[in-house]
């Protein structure tokens, strides 16, 4: 079984479309689709910047999506002001505005390096976060909607991997966002999906594929074999915009 899973292309968030860059990343995607073979059967985010994104590629390959509800972006938020011992996490003063509502990823390095567990896939749902936010809560139901997703294919989760009732060579692609996507990787390869969500920049329609790897009778596990492909924008002469990732030296005038 093979899953692609495509990040929305750059993004107008106050709109929830694409931003004119977007716009023609997507379109990109669209020409040069064929590089990341056939998609098969095609879902996508509710979210208005992954149907947009979504949309020229389906309409180049015939193709309808189901909407998933649950493959929004992560959205578990923390009231930052009502929790003094988190301000260092997220390193605005307490009168900005923007210190009130935060996702609960987007934290500082300082602190994260200071926190470990949030590295160990065992601890990480032990951080004071989970007592603070719908994190956990959250993350059982997203990762619970795509197994079953997947248990529509015949793969069905056992421990931490998948028993396989009914081998499949279908491919499975997801039109979603970067948060999510680092839930589903984590999920699928065994890990605190911290790793992804402070170690890894997905570009905007960023291609990621898995596929399973059945080496034993009735276990599938999945594997990693491209993360966050930008090879359409390439082709179109374009580069990737900016989005997920923040100043890559501190003095420069991208964002912090």
């Amino acid at each position: 079984m093979r899953i692609v899973l495509i990040r929305h292309g750059d993004p107008d968030y106050e709109l929830d479309s694409l931003t004119e860059k977007g716009f023609r990343e997507a379109q990109a995607l669209a020409d040069h689709t064929e590089i990341y073979g056939d998609l098969g059967d095609c879902f996508v985010s509710p979210m208005g910047r992954a149907q947009r994104t979504a949309a020229p590629t389906l309409r180049k390959l015939g193709k309808t999506a189901e909407t998933l509800p649950w493959a929004e972006e992560f959205h578990a938020y923390l009231e930052v002001k009502k929790h003094p011992d988190m301000w260092e996490a997220y390193g605005e003063s307490p009168d900005d505005p923007r210190f009130a509502k935060r996702i609960v990823w987007d934290m500082l390095p300082s602190y994260f390096l200071k926190h470990p567990e949030l590295l160990d896939r065992n601890l990480w749902h032990t951080h004071v976060l989970s007592q603070y936010t719908d994190m956990n809560e959250r993350y059982e139901r997203v990762t619970g909607a795509f197994d079953a997703l997947l248990a529509r294919y015949g793969y069905v989760r056992d421990g931490l991997g998948y028993r396989v009732e009914r081998e499949s060579h279908q491919t499975v692609t997801l039109f979603c966002h970067h948060g999510v996507t680092c839930v589903f990787l984590s999920h699928l390869l065994g890990t605190s999906p911290f790793v992804f969500w402070q170690g890894a920049a997905m570009p905007p329609t960023g291609v990621t594929e898995l596929f399973s790897e059945e080496r034993e009778k009735g276990l599938a596990v999945f594997r990693l074999r491209r993360f966050g492909d930008f090879s359409h924008l390439t082709l179109a002469g374009q580069q990737p915009s900016f989005a997920a990732r923040f100043a890559e030296t501190y003095s420069d005038d991208t964002r912090h």
